[in-house]
């Protein structure tokens, strides 16, 4: 019996086994801009053509500078960015001098009960480069009809919505959480090609 038993070198050897390689880390299309969170996310940045969903435990944890040098990178090509129901005005020269090009940002007033559907026109319109929107009250089929306009439309979208809705299915391809600290630590709920990153990330 012993002398049938081939040891695993032996049998790779003899080429009885397959020894699979690990596949190398994909480049992403559109990095966020933060070093330390794209090696979190499997795609290297934020997944394309799809909803990205950002729970929050309260406003203004920098849940904004996250996405300050994807705004940059796309207005500067041009690209347009609609905001839609922001809780709160932006910051205009916060934006200017982090290179966001705000001839190309749109910001859209529109009551919590329009937000879902200006959010929905926007990301399937395929003219634009990212769409930011504050919902409020949305549950699953809502975000699904995003996530579909967003495939559709080829577009970015990001949603802003309460921590306490982590509980809750979505059908985004990244969900990411803001908690709340000094400094703030941003988790990785759910993301598109593996599995949650186990660490969280302090946000400075």
């Amino acid at each position: 019996m012993a002398a049938q038993v081939l040891s695993l070198d032996a049998m790779l050897a003899e080429r009885r086994l397959w020894r699979g390689q690990p596949a190398a880390r994909p480049h992403g299309r559109h990095p966020s801009g933060h070093a330390a969170l794209d090696a979190l996310l499997p795609e290297g940045g934020w997944p394309e053509a799809a909803l990205t969903e950002f729970l929050l435990a309260a406003d203004g944890l920098g849940e904004l500078r996250l996405l300050l040098p994807t705004l940059a990178r796309l207005t500067q090509a041009a690209q347009a960015v609609a905001v839609i129901a922001p809780p709160y005005l932006p910051f205009p020269d916060g934006w200017r001098q982090a290179g966001v090009d705000l001839a190309h940002v749109q910001v859209i007033d529109a009551a919590p009960r329009d937000a879902l559907w200006a959010a929905e026109q926007c990301l399937r319109s395929g003219c634009l480069g990212a769409v930011l929107a504050w919902p409020g009250q949305a549950d699953d089929r809502a975000l699904r009809r995003l996530q579909v306009a967003a495939d559709g439309g080829r577009t970015q979208g990001f949603v802003f919505r309460a921590l306490r809705e982590a509980a809750n299915p979505s059908p985004a391809a990244l969900r990411i959480a803001v908690d709340a600290g000094t400094p703030p630590r941003l988790r990785v709920l759910k993301c598109r090609g593996g599995n949650p990153p186990a660490r969280a990330l302090a946000l400075r």
